[in-house]
Parts: C-alpha cells; sequence; structure tokens
C-alpha cells in the first residue's frame, strides 16, 4: 500500500512512501513455508548453520514461518523458543512440545547453533524434521557441514539461505 505523505521542508511537495511490508507477505518466505510443509512433519527444528548470526536469528526464522503457516492453514502454528534453554530444562521443554503435537498442532524450534548450546543437537533430533538456516556471508560452509553431521543429515528436509537483510534468498529441498 502506497501512502502519499508531505515532504519534508516543503509542506506543498508530495512523496510517495512505501510502507514496510510485513514479511509473512513475502513471495519467497511464503515459498520457503509452502516448500517445508510439503514434508510431513508436527514438529520442524529451525537450526542456525554455525554462529555468525544474530542472537534472535532462528527464533526471527520461527515466528515468520509460524505466522505465514498461521495465514495459510487457519489453525495455530506454535513456536518453541530453545536459543537459550539450559540442560536443566530440557525435559520441561521436551515434554511441553510433544504435549503440543499429541493435540495435533504443529510446533517450529528455534534453536541455537550447535556449538554456542549442547542440547541443540539433542532437540534437532527429537524433532520430526529440520531446516538448515544459513545466513550468507556469516556463516561458514565448514560450519554447516558440521551441523548437518552432528544431527545427522536425514533429519533435515531442506536448508534455506538468508540475506543479511532478512529475506530468504532461496530455499533447497532435499
Amino acid at each position: 500500500m502506497k501512502a502519499i505523505v508531505p515532504h519534508k521542508g516543503t509542506s506543498t511537495a508530495l512523496a510517495r512512501h512505501e510502507e514496510p511490508k510485513e514479511p509473512w507477505r513475502d513471495a519467497d518466505w511464503q515459498k520457503l513455508w509452502l516448500s517445508l510443509k510439503a514434508k510431513s512433519w508436527s514438529s520442524l527444528a529451525v537450526v542456525p548453520a554455525g554462529p555468525g548470526g544474530p542472537p534472535e536469528f532462528a527464533l526471527t526464522i520461527a515466528v515468520t514461518l509460524a505466522r505465514i503457516g498461521i495465514v495459510h492453514l487457519g489453525t495455530p502454528v506454535h513456536v518453541a523458543d530453545a536459543t537459550s534453554i539450559p540442560l536443566t530444562h530440557l525435559e520441561q521443554f521436551s515434554e511441553e512440545v510433544r504435549r503440543v503435537k499429541q493435540e495435533g498442532e504443529l510446533v517450529l524450534i528455534a534453536l541455537a547453533p550447535v556449538t554456542e548450546n549442547p542440547i541443540t543437537v539433542s532437540l534437532a533430533k527429537a524433532a520430526d524434521s529440520a531446516v538448515l538456516c544459513v545466513l550468507m556471508d556469516l556463516m561458514s560452509l565448514t560450519d554447516s557441514k558440521k551441523t548437518v553431521e552432528r544431527i545427522g543429515a536425514a533429519r533435515f528436509v531442506g536448508s534455506a539461505v538468508f540475506h543479511p537483510n532478512g529475506s530468504p534468498g532461496m530455499a533447497a529441498k532435499k
């Protein structure tokens, strides 16, 4: 939607102002959701390929995908933030994810990089599937390979490369 707003410094000049687009309305984000949803899962681990991204990288992806899922399916899509869960809360967290799944609802689990939180591997393996999220120019191929090896290639339904501006550049199916 475009709005006409007065140009700064001049009361008579008008300029077109583009309102920011919500990520869940973006075609690339929607393609990523549809590509992931084409696989069968009720819990999906959102796994950063490695360190180098902002602390909220996986959580932002999970929340955006959940919003798209809610619009697409018309049903709840939960987000479980495991980016900073300590080992002492692993069982309680895992039980809550199991409860949501038993109720027939979808849950996206935002995880920290495997090098930054020891429970990431356990939670990713416990999820039905995982998606590897790569932040272009900030995460290394070596870290990506190590992440996939530690979790297991069979757990991943695919990967997504994100531009530093936050938009997905492409989704790669397995």
